[in-house]
């Protein structure tokens, strides 16, 4: 069934074969969550900071809230950052405002991007021109948030509590927060950047931003040869809106099947097959080594490079007059590196999405908690809701914020549309018990991991009817019960979600 909107279902019947038997055995023994909970990026994990170890001036839970500035009447809480956590935490502090009067704060966003708040998850639809890109604009800021597009912050001055911005502009604050999101990753290939350089060739793009998703749309054409590295979630869906814009499409991945860091082998295998039927080429195991480039001249403009190749690591070449570079994303921490934030993999912070300095904040992409940097829209809005009532609300007397149990979900949207959800440890360990199901003629597949007595995780493709009731399950850590009835009818109908 096509999907008709941004958040329609696309459910169907499940029926297939049972098998169970211990994992160690031959056989195998919150906006919302639907495309708002897809991640953009695989799930960064780093060591946990251990305890005792956070940098002295961090304010413990239930410390007093930094106030406005002496002589003001109100906090003034600035927002670095403009993407779907910035939208989020402004929406609800504008909400909060609203409740305790005019005047309790005032809120200024320093938004990089010129474009109006955009749900990023959404980009393939409008790059496969299922979406005008105005279907994907979040809710407008609120009348009193001052929103400045296409300002970038480079310093941020935490004695005089002031940010500088690119056009020299400086902005105050009683309250910062750094919802600074992540930089796609450009992989370390041979030939991609001239020497001394840190321009890409022509025809070679990230896909990341609504620009990235414009200057797509406006290089493919029906029948141009195009490869995309990397086949993780966002590689497999630029992969599927370039065919369907009538590219010849060829995934190459060096993972041993699709979204490995997600889904089994079996679910893998699926997902090729949806791909390959709709014109996509994938290779797994198969490793970019360099782009090839030709140098081009304009008449009124510097030589530059222009793709048409790439190389494998075999040393075969492909031919390639667009490539598109899916390699994850890396969270954006050097203003908070430079302004001396404790920063690991991201911007550290505490259940009260604290940094190091008690007025500072980080929210979404670029926030690392409890050694995890999540990488979902899932996560960066329940975090950007507890940092509201963290700001608004009583002082909190326990952490706001304990970390995002998240489900991952793509949807393929079209003609033949399909579904894939994950969550929890899709790889179970010895002596875990494992349920699948499968249907080969129908392309479904269902997958859960039982430990003990409680559901630790699962896989669903093609048939997503009973993933709400699941995904609730595996929250709730809640005992199964101990006959497999109510399970095996979750996995055997649709279930309600």
């Amino acid at each position: 069934m096509p999907r008709t909107s941004p958040h329609s279902a696309v459910d169907g019947p499940l029926r297939g074969v049972f098998r169970r038997g211990n994992a160690g055995d031959a056989g195998g023994k919150q906006w919302r969550r639907r495309l708002s909970d897809m991640t953009l990026s695989d799930t960064v994990r780093t060591d946990p900071v251990p305890a005792g170890a956070a940098v002295a001036d961090r304010a413990p839970v239930g410390a007093s809230r930094p106030g406005p500035a002496p002589g003001s009447g109100a906090t003034r809480v600035l927002v670095v950052g403009g993407g779907m956590a910035a939208a989020r935490l402004v929406h609800q502090l504008a909400a909060a405002v609203g409740t305790a009067g005019p005047g309790s704060l005032t809120v200024t966003v320093l938004a990089e991007e010129p474009h109006p708040p955009y749900n990023r998850v959404l980009l393939a639809e409008v790059l496969a021109g299922r979406y005008p890109p105005q279907v994907i604009a979040l809710p407008a800021p609120a009348a009193g948030v001052r929103w400045c597009g296409g300002v970038r912050a480079v310093r941020v001055d935490r004695v005089a509590r002031r940010v500088r911005c690119a056009d020299g502009r400086e902005f105050g604050y009683d309250v910062l927060v750094l919802a600074t999101g992540a930089n796609p990753v450009l992989p370390p290939l041979r030939g991609l950047f001239a020497p001394g350089g840190r321009e890409l060739p022509d025809g070679v793009h990230p896909f990341r931003t609504l620009d990235d998703c414009a200057a797509l749309a406006a290089a493919v054409r029906p029948g141009l040869p195009t490869v995309v590295v990397g086949g993780g979630l966002l590689g497999v869906s630029a992969a599927r809106a370039l065919a369907a814009c009538g590219a010849r499409v060829l995934l190459a991945h060096q993972g041993t099947h699709l979204m490995e860091r997600h889904i089994d082998a079996e679910a893998g295998a699926l997902l090729r097959d949806h791909l390959t039927a709709r014109g996509v080429e994938v290779h797994a195991e198969c490793r970019v080594r360099g782009v090839l480039t030709r140098p081009t001249s304009g008449a009124a403009g510097p030589a530059g490079r222009r793709v048409h190749g790439v190389e494998l690591a075999d040393g075969h070449r492909l031919d390639a007059d667009l490539t598109v570079l899916a390699c994850g994303v890396r969270p954006r921490t050097g203003l908070a590196r430079d302004a001396g934030l404790d920063v690991g993999a991201g911007i550290r912070v505490d259940g009260a999405l604290r940094t190091s300095d008690p007025r500072i904040h980080a929210v979404g992409d670029c926030a690392e908690h409890h050694g995890t940097v999540y990488g979902l829209a899932g996560a960066a809005q329940e975090q950007a809701d507890a940092l509201a009532r963290v700001l608004t609300g009583p002082r909190p007397a326990t952490p706001a914020y304990t970390g995002t149990r998240a489900l991952t979900r793509l949807t393929l949207a079209g003609r033949d549309a399909l579904d894939l959800a994950a969550f929890g440890e899709t790889a179970p360990r010895p002596g875990d018990d494992v349920v699948r199901l499968a249907d080969a003629t129908r392309g479904t597949y269902r997958k859960v991991v039982v430990r003990g007595d409680r559901l630790v995780g699962g896989v669903l493709v093609g048939a997503l009817g009973s993933v709400g009731t699941l995904a609730r399950a595996w929250e709730d850590a809640e005992p199964l019960p101990a006959d497999d009835g109510p399970l095996l009818h979750l996995l055997t109908h649709d279930g309600g979600s």
